[in-house]
């Protein structure tokens, strides 16, 4: 195989894990070679930049910054061209590569080309926030850029993308989006809480009556199922109580788990910003305005919660449950190439256009999440989202036990993480 094509081969494959087949995208490279293996006739393509009028959903910049004399300036221009949900995504090659690639052009495996620039990854990430991006997350790729059968694509796929060998690989991958304007949204955004109860009667009545207003219109919705007490009679009557003063949607499951739950409430929820509150209220109600403050004021776009920040109260818990979650949020940094404190918290806020999209990619990932809120994770980061944490206060609980199972939970955790690396890290 012509070490170009299987090269480009490569890049199409990586950039294709965020670009979609209904996804607009522009291309800006210096070499035709990407075009057969990036644009497939499913791929909608003007060969143009983006408009402000008719916005593609992902700018590729392939190469390019390698021969730009003021790649600010460059990036800067491209800004006017984006909006909010745009994604730019930035591929060039490691300067330890560059003696390599010098001599692939005197032996005539490389086109002969004039490279202005090699850039550390640093020294990009600070020219797009310099530009008015915010990065998203980086990635390095590719140990062997030539094809050898069997040899490349376990080196490719399995040995690069560890952490031990990532500073070796060829190329760099930086996936950045233009930064929020203050004051850009034109209206404020509504909520919709949703709150998957099984087996919590006695905290029905401390999730309405402690739930702060934080859009204009919020809207509360309770999704029981498979309770043994009286949680759903409990619902009902705080639906009775405060129906004149709370906008309360209530719904049985029709499945079993959270994880069912959660999409039962997302189904029903018409509001902007999507929450998810769990029922036991170790998460306090008082501390969602951080999470909706966070989203709306474009600090990020997948807002998750961090209960490993401040000190917790009593046993809200158990240390071989500590350190599941330190091991968790690890592994869950490695493999989604964003930090992580704590994945485990249930509290996690979207918007309901970017939960849209991702709800209709969720088998890439499978759809065994018994908890509702990992697959949200994974195509949150698959989508190129601006993930971050809000630290929060983590309660007693002081109605009934635990739903979570450490065990069973955790070997289903495991196998979820497992099966998101094949998808997300070793690809």
């Amino acid at each position: 195989m012509d070490m170009r094509k299987y090269f480009y081969q490569l890049i199409a494959k990586y950039i294709r894990f965020y670009v979609r087949p209904e996804d607009t995208m522009a291309l800006v490279s210096n070499s035709s070679d990407l075009l057969p293996v990036m644009f497939p006739e499913s791929l909608k393509w003007d060969g143009s930049l983006p408009n402000n009028e008719d916005p593609v959903d992902y700018v590729v910049i392939s190469g390019c910054i390698h021969y730009e004399r003021d790649i600010q300036m460059f990036l800067q221009q491209l800004h006017h061209h984006c909006i909010p949900t745009t994604r730019v995504i930035i591929t060039f090659y490691s300067a330890l590569w560059r003696p390599l690639l010098n001599l692939a052009t005197k032996l005539g495996l490389r086109v002969k080309t004039q490279e202005e620039n090699w850039l550390a990854p640093e020294d990009v990430e600070n020219l797009v926030r310099l530009s008015g991006y915010d990065s998203v997350k980086t990635d390095s790729r590719v140990l062997c850029p030539i094809y050898i059968p069997l040899i490349s694509d376990f080196l490719n796929r399995f040995i690069a993308p560890l952490p031990l060998f990532k500073g070796l690989a060829m190329l760099n991958i930086l996936v950045a989006r233009p930064v929020m304007v203050p004051g850009a949204l034109p209206v404020p955004l509504s909520v919709s809480v949703i709150v998957p109860a099984r087996n919590e009667e006695g905290n029905i009545d401390n999730a309405v009556q402690r739930l702060p207003a934080m859009g204009p219109d919020d809207e509360l919705i309770f999704v029981e199922g498979n309770s043994t007490d009286n949680t759903w009679e409990k619902i009902q009557e705080v639906q009775r109580q405060y129906g004149s003063t709370r906008n309360i949607i209530i719904a049985q499951q029709s499945g079993k788990g959270k994880g069912d739950a959660v999409r039962k409430g997302f189904s029903l929820a018409t509001k902007d910003i999507f929450m998810i509150l769990d029922a036991d209220l170790t998460v306090p109600p008082e501390d969602l305005p951080k999470f909706y403050n966070a989203i709306v004021g474009g600090q990020g776009e997948f807002i998750n919660g961090s209960r490993l920040v401040y000190p917790m109260e009593g046993q809200a818990m158990r240390f071989l449950n500590m350190v599941g979650n330190k091991f968790f949020a690890v592994a869950f940094s490695f493999v989604l190439g964003q930090r992580f404190r704590d994945t485990l918290c249930g509290t996690k806020v979207l918007s309901r256009t970017h939960y849209e999209k991702l709800a209709k990619h969720r088998k890439y990932f499978g759809e065994f999440d018994p908890f509702g809120d990992f697959d949200l994770l994974f195509g949150g980061a698959r989508m190129g989202l601006k993930i971050v944490e809000v630290p929060i206060g983590y309660r007693d609980r002081v109605y009934g036990a635990t739903n979570i199972s450490r065990w069973r939970h955790g070997l289903i955790l495991l196998k979820m993480l497992i099966f998101a690396a094949t998808r997300i890290r070793f690809i």
